[in-house]
């Protein structure tokens, strides 16, 4: 398997690290302070392709491959996450699952919005009693004629305030997972509202929402994929999102690193820079050993996701990896900085505060070991 760069993609990670040091540097602390992202970013974000980075290009995207994505996520989460955040799901959970299992009038209706930022996308699938056990929602979704009527909350759903568009996720049949169906719905329905979550440990500035669901009416026509598959849909949406979250995870590690590298070569102590102590430099290897591997086993999985293959494995692997090394790196990017790691004049207390929720959404590390240990033994926990 070759983890070479092309010309083409190196220069995708060097533009997309120039938009970043030019659009999101300067203002990341007072997003973060006031817990609240510019929406002026997302016209910005769409004139340079990122939200439909990986959209075909009839449907307004760039085209670009899944390694050239996970670059693109790497500088945004090496930038700020909570950028990285609209990006990911925008593309990585619904423009992508629309991609698979939409109708071609369905991807000529979303994918073009999508990827201008006319309609940001946002995925509904967890609810207030059901995180780990997707299986398990209650949001009901009820046959009115040729419509649905769907009726329920969803809660910590990123973008759901902002989202013109819902992947939403409700029981259409009986209990567990065939129950299921997906819909595609419009934000500006008629029983639809969201509710800013505000007070977050991390991702202070992205829009996280818990989402009212009162009776929308939707038509059959914006069910995505079969009834009954909605779990189906639910969990190849994962795989995909999974790659893109591992990514950003790399991101924050590299931006550790960076920092880190940086600073230690600033800061003097007992008469020389700090960079010189030995076990800093063990903090330091560390961290760039591990940057390597989450690198690594990410662009594993985008590759397998090139070649059409499946990689529901690889993707569990890469980011449960990926996101405990990102809170590694930043506990230890904060001890290389001493107090000055505490206060937001420096980046790594912000790294850290970003890094911690990586390990519980799109399904928790413990979630991700069962995945692989399945894979290993053939047996399931989940049942």
């Amino acid at each position: 398997m070759d983890f070479s760069l092309t010309p083409e993609q190196e220069l995708i990670r060097d533009s997309a690290r120039e938009f970043c040091e030019r659009e999101i540097v300067p203002h990341s602390r007072d997003w973060d302070r006031a817990e609240e992202l510019d929406p002026g970013l997302v016209p910005k974000l769409a004139a340079a392709g990122y939200l439909g980075a990986t959209i075909a290009e009839e449907y307004g995207g760039m085209g670009l491959d899944t390694v050239s994505y996970c670059l693109l996520m790497e500088e945004l989460g090496r930038t700020d996450s909570s950028v990285r955040g609209i990006v990911s799901v925008n593309l990585g959970l619904v423009g992508k699952t629309i991609a698979k299992w939409g109708t071609e009038q369905q991807q000529r209706e979303w994918l073009p919005q999508l990827a201008s930022g006319s309609a940001l996308g946002c995925y509904a699938l967890t609810e207030p009693g059901s995180g780990s056990d997707p299986a398990s929602l209650v949001t009901r979704a009820e046959r009115d004629g040729d419509d649905w009527l769907l009726s329920g909350s969803k809660l910590f759903i990123t973008l759901g305030s902002w989202a013109g568009l819902a992947l939403v996720f409700a029981r259409s049949g009986g209990e567990g997972p065939h129950g299921l169906t997906c819909f595609l719905v419009p934000t500006g329905s008629e029983g639809y509202s969201a509710s800013p979550i505000k007070g977050k440990l991390g991702l202070r500035a992205q829009d996280t929402a818990e989402v009212f669901l009162d009776s929308v009416r939707v038509p059959d026509s914006n069910r995505l994929g079969a009834e009954g598959d909605g779990f189906k849909v639910a969990m190849s949406a994962l795989d995909n999102g999974r790659i893109s979250l591992a990514a950003g995870c790399v991101g924050i590690i590299q931006g550790c690193l960076d920092a880190c590298v940086r600073y230690a070569g600033e800061r003097r102590q007992f008469g020389k820079a700090i960079s010189s102590f030995q076990l800093l430099q063990e903090l330091l290897a560390d961290m760039a050993v591990e940057l390597e591997a989450a690198r690594l086993l990410t662009w594993r999985a985008a590759l397998l996701a090139d070649a059409g293959e499946r990689h529901t494995l690889e993707s569990s692997v890469a980011k449960y990896y990926a996101s405990e090394a990102s809170v590694r790196a930043a506990n230890a990017a904060v001890q290389v900085h001493g107090g000055y790691g505490y206060v937001d004049e420096y980046p790594v207390g912000k790294y850290l505060r970003d890094a911690r929720v990586t390990t519980l959404y799109e399904g928790t590390s413990q979630i991700q070991k069962l995945i692989i240990g399945r894979a290993l033994t053939g047996e399931s926990a989940f049942s």
